[in-house]
């Protein structure tokens, strides 16, 4: 074999050997990626799974309606700083706001947040018993009442037992810090915990015999 042949196979051993680096190294990149996307789901996972019984320990032993809700609209707004919280139970034939004790009721562009969710809106959305966001609500008749709440990033979350609507958690926080699609599921978590916990709240105790 000549001095060129040589050479030639040579180059074309190293041309070869650098395509196959440079796959390995794709394949490293790839498993990496997924290795960290696992990891940052798994934390995500972690976090929920950490917030909801941290939760639920603050709900604990407890057995009257307010004193419930105002302990866990306070878990969700240190979960969720800048956040406020708000509760729609139905009561009756209708679904109201339920007043928290020693809280201001929320006002948006100077309207109290009762009047922005009249009794038909606020029924709308406990039937929908979905999560619901500001364009939802709109589309259910709220463009009526949308003054003031341009300013504010705003969901639904539903309360159910057992399939029948109890009611909803309103959050709401000021633009330009929207509430996002992680922070939603993250509350979502324990509504079916806390409908249950409302539930008994509102079932009346058995008599002793």
């Amino acid at each position: 074999m000549s001095q060129s042949q040589r050479q030639t196979r040579l180059r074309l051993l190293v041309k070869k050997l650098n395509r196959e680096r440079k796959r390995q190294a794709r394949q490293v990149d790839i498993l990496c990626n997924d290795l960290i996307g696992a990891n940052r789901g798994f934390v995500r996972r972690l976090d929920g799974v950490s917030f909801a019984a941290g939760f639920y320990k603050a709900l604990l032993g407890t057995d009257h309606l307010r004193i419930l809700l105002q302990r866990a609209a306070r878990q969700i707004e240190q979960e969720l700083p800048g956040t406020g919280v708000a509760f729609f139970l139905r009561q009756g034939a209708e679904c109201e706001l339920y007043p928290l004790d020693g809280r201001d009721e929320p006002r948006f562009g100077g309207r109290r947040l009762e009047d922005c969710f009249g009794p038909e809106i606020a029924e709308h959305i406990c039937k929908s018993n979905k999560r619901c966001t500001l364009d939802d609500m709109a589309a259910m008749g709220l463009e009526g009442s949308l003054k003031g709440l341009d300013e504010v990033s705003m969901a639904t979350l539903p309360l159910n037992d057992l399939g029948r609507a109890l009611g909803f958690i309103l959050l709401y926080r000021p633009l330009p810090r929207r509430l996002t699609g992680e922070e939603l599921h993250k509350v979502g978590l324990i509504t079916c915990g806390l409908s249950h916990a409302i539930r008994g709240c509102r079932t009346p105790a058995p008599l002793s015999p």
